[in-house]
């Protein structure tokens, strides 16, 4: 039997455990390296059949964009699939934008999942993974649903074994534009390259952000949000191009909440303990 809705699918975000930038290609996409990390902070969807092919978004909370990348998702996918089937689709979004922490990449990923099953398509995930990249550079990750070491611009893949832990990740304020921050002269584009056996040998202290520079430059917030952290668990870093920051806080039970509740934070300011996940709560609704 066709499925006509499917309920409280989840969207988590990610951390980039160290983001190196280690060139730039002809076009002027940069080169990347980083380790993505799904943790347990996400947005929940909810996905009912439409027969009249309309596609309609519904904001559960914080109101979105107009064309957000869930919308150009679905929309992308009912064009390649010629199907006449449309959806409302609705979203209670609990992570950030203007984070680094890929909330809207992952809406993507999640929409497409979703709607795969709900239009009855049975599209593998090969075939999902090639219409990711289309919306973005991290849409690959979270449909390929596992830790990775990411290379090129996103796209190239390494499913990589993470020890999970607990997070404290603080978002500031301050939203900053991607592009502000790859355009920035402070930006380090020539990291030399690494391997994974690199990364292995300290997965939970290698490497750096690249990034963080430019944003502590755009905004003094990531900076005070980094001495925060630094100050509470001996270590802090942004993921990918902020302004979210984030510690590791603990071994393999999440932390109490008061260990951020304690630290007095700005009101306009987000804070949550997360815990690291093994894969992403769907990676197996696409083969």
């Amino acid at each position: 039997m066709s499925l006509i809705a499917i309920h409280d699918v989840p969207a988590p975000a990610k951390l980039n455990l160290f983001l190196h930038v280690v060139g730039r290609r002809d076009d002027g996409y940069h080169l990347l390296q980083s380790v993505f990390m799904l943790i347990d902070w996400c947005d929940t969807l909810h996905f009912e059949r439409r027969s009249d092919g309309r596609l309609q978004r519904h904001d559960m909370g914080a109101a979105l964009p107009a064309d957000d990348l869930c919308l150009r998702a679905a929309r992308l996918l009912q064009t390649r699939s010629g199907t006449g089937l449309g959806a409302d689709i609705s979203i209670d979004k609990r992570v950030p934008w203007g984070a680094g922490l890929g909330g809207g990449s992952s809406d993507a990923a999640s929409t497409l999942r979703a709607l795969n099953r709900l239009w009855d398509l049975g599209w593998s995930r090969a075939r999902l993974l090639a219409l990711a990249l289309e919306l973005g550079a991290d849409v690959p990750f979270f449909v390929g649903g596992r830790n990775a070491w990411v290379e090129g611009i996103g796209e190239r893949l390494t499913p990589t074994a993470l020890p999970l832990r607990g997070w404290a990740v603080l978002k500031p304020a301050a939203v900053i534009p991607t592009a502000a921050v790859f355009g920035s002269p402070d930006l380090v584009r020539d990291t030399p390259a690494a391997t994974i056996s690199d990364f292995l040998a300290d997965p939970l202290g290698f490497g750096h952000n690249d990034l963080q520079a430019p944003a502590e430059a755009f905004s003094s917030e990531v900076t005070d949000a980094l001495e925060l952290l630094k100050a509470r668990f001996g270590h802090s870093r942004m993921s990918g191009s902020g302004s979210a920051v984030f510690a590791q806080a603990g071994a393999d039970d999440v932390p109490p909440q008061g260990s951020l509740e304690a630290m007095s934070l700005p009101v306009s300011w987000v804070g949550r303990m997360c815990q690291g996940l093994a894969q992403h709560p769907l990676v197996d609704w696409a083969v």
